[in-house]
């Protein structure tokens, strides 16, 4: 475990955060909050911004072509044209949520960018590669606003996973809802990711599974939409409880934390030969029993799990939670936090940190040895 920061001197900025999640679900999330990198100060505005399918198509072939690619040799020459396409898609978003919050660009003080993780392959002790689709420097210049992106890199360079960078926002919003000790945040995103914080100096987090990635993935390919809208794919389906537990089987499941997965480490051939609403059945049941394997990794049980992400819009996958690891299963909207901007603010606040020098990553969360900073700082002048 390893202590998370409590308090901190510096006056808190505006700043406005951008994630694209491996999910592909169509949206640029983006919000806008105030800062000083410890706590938030203030909520502003957040809005999901669409982009269209066949921009949708050209990120998902640089996912695909980076499997292919896998660290090996010169990059596909499609990242160019879709890190181009990141760029200016964050850039039409923050302009539009500067609009929206009645706001000049001179009042934001940064932007935190992540882009697009289209390969990561974290080790632990180094040696692990981590790839996200950003033009940082081209996004400042764009938005005439100081961006921070690159989080993950250096975090990875000192022998972290580079991933979750979450848990230091999660501890935020914890704080800030009243919520501390036996409550956890999950994330519900590609794959899903779980944060424990003891109210005091213990922080532990990790990836616990696949979430909505392979689910997606699963429906698409058999061409009924982008996701299982309202579970209904998979209520009408049947768990294979044999070919559930021959995928937990994998020990990477029972491995120690910290652990952090690529999004297609575990994809939907998972449940190939199934029918349609049994592999989606299956594929959300499993979201669950990997969950439940997670539990028993933790310092403590917790007894509430608090979660954002876009899978908590789906109940069949919200009642498999609650029933598979007997836990209060809570929408994030319901306390008052913004589930569909968790992750979004999540940057903004971490770019508030990586340029007040402060650590991003911790050894409870991605395995570094020491809290580690992040964050590469492009200027807009």
């Amino acid at each position: 475990m390893q202590s998370a920061p409590h308090s901190g001197s510096d006056e808190a900025v505006w700043a406005i955060g951008l994630m694209t999640g491996t999910a592909l679900d169509g949206f640029v999330d983006t919000a806008l909050i105030r800062t000083d990198g410890v706590s938030v100060a203030e909520f502003g505005p957040f809005e999901l911004f669409p982009y269209s399918d066949a921009d949708r198509a050209l990120l998902a072939e640089a996912i695909t072509q980076a499997r292919t690619w896998d660290f090996q040799g010169p990059e596909p020459a499609i990242f160019a044209q879709a890190e181009d396409l990141i760029t200016r898609l964050y850039a039409g978003a923050v302009l539009k949520l500067v609009e929206k919050a009645d706001m000049r660009r001179d009042d934001i003080f940064f932007v935190g960018g992540h882009g697009l993780t289209v390969l990561h392959r974290p080790q632990i002790g180094g040696g692990g590669r981590t790839r996200q689709l950003l033009d940082g420097a081209k996004l400042a210049e764009l938005t005439g606003i100081d961006t921070v992106w690159d989080f993950r890199s250096h975090d990875v360079a000192m022998g972290g996973q580079g991933a979750p960078l979450a848990p230091i926002y999660h501890t935020a919003i914890l704080r800030h809802a009243g919520l501390e000790g036996d409550t956890s945040i999950l994330n519900l995103g590609g794959v899903a990711n779980i944060t424990w914080w003891d109210g005091a100096d213990g922080l532990v987090a990790f990836d616990t599974g696949p979430a909505n990635g392979p689910l997606n993935e699963w429906v698409e390919a058999h061409g009924k939409g982008v996701f299982d809208k309202d579970g209904r794919l998979a209520a009408a389906g049947r768990v294979h409880e044999g070919r559930l537990l021959e995928i937990l089987d994998n020990p990477w499941f029972d491995a120690p934390y910290p652990k952090s997965l690529d999004r297609y480490d575990f994809d939907a051939g998972l449940v190939r030969g199934l029918s349609l609403k049994d592999g989606a059945a299956t594929l959300t049941a499993l979201v669950a029993a990997s969950l439940e394997l997670a539990l028993r990794l933790l310092p403590t049980r917790p007894k509430r799990l608090v979660v954002a992400g876009g899978g908590r819009k789906n109940p069949v996958l919200m009642a498999e939670i609650a029933a598979r690891c007997g836990v209060s299963v809570v929408d994030a909207d319901t306390i008052g936090l913004r589930g569909d901007a968790i992750e979004a603010e999540c940057f903004a606040l971490l770019a508030v940190r990586s340029a007040r020098g402060l650590p991003l990553s911790f050894p409870g969360t991605t395995g570094v040895e020491g809290p580690t900073t992040g964050g590469v700082i492009s200027r807009a002048g």
